[in-house]
């Protein structure tokens, strides 16, 4: 297992008034209708989420980066747990023709406005349970998914995204923090949280789980 960034410049360039979230809003209810995971939370007001989750493209970048580091190639067989409209399952195939995706959701809505090229390999579903067999992926990726499941069922998806990947060829990653200001801001924004752990508690929930695969965090400066 290793520390792996692919994530941070995406990140970094989004703006955030962390304070504002807090005082201009009421900050429960945009939580609670942000956790339907519908219209609202991806194509709605900021307040409630992405205010608009569009393809524009920003994914290319970090499926080559990972097909580069992970030695993807055509006929390969990659999974994206908690994979959205399927933007960087898109991306895959652009990035190594010829390979195989599949992606899994909770979201009813996201699925119905994925990428339409993708949109027949992804389904609805919850990470504590891949409808897939043992060993079925040459890759397993989850990015900002994970920390939205509450600790009991967080060690599930871990142990699930571990039993259907085979060897180490994973990726997980998910909001952390790794100091009282990132902790802060980190506190201010986030709308779906239910796992709320620095990056030395991530690491050590994936040891417990007997998680062999590579991890990422994104962070709230």
């Amino acid at each position: 297992m290793a520390y792996v960034d692919f994530l941070g410049q995406l990140h970094s360039r989004t703006k955030r008034d962390y304070v504002a979230r807090v005082v201009e809003y009421d900050k429960a209810s945009c939580s609670e209708i942000a956790k339907k995971y519908g219209q609202d939370y991806w194509d709605g007001e900021r307040q409630y989420g992405y205010g608009g989750y569009r393809y524009d493209g920003r994914w290319l970048p970090i499926a080559e980066a990972m097909a580069k580091h992970y030695g993807l190639k055509s006929g390969d067989r990659i999974l994206d747990v908690a994979c959205g409209k399927g933007f960087l399952l898109h991306e895959f195939t652009r990035a190594v023709p010829g390979i195989e995706v599949a992606g899994l959701d909770i979201s009813d809505y996201a699925i119905a406005q994925a990428k339409e090229d993708v949109k027949s390999s992804l389904q609805v579903g919850n990470a504590t349970s891949l409808p897939f067999p043992d060993n079925s992926f040459d890759f397993v990726v989850s990015l900002g998914g994970l920390h939205n499941l509450p600790i009991m069922h967080l060690y599930d998806a871990v142990r699930e995204i571990e039993r259907v990947g085979k060897g180490t060829r994973k990726y997980i990653m998910v909001e952390s923090w790794r100091n009282e200001r990132e902790r802060m801001n980190l506190l201010y924004w986030q709308l779906t949280c239910e796992s709320f752990h620095d990056v030395k508690n991530w690491e050590w929930i994936y040891k417990q789980c007997g998680y062999r695969g590579d991890w990422g965090f994104i962070f709230f400066e």
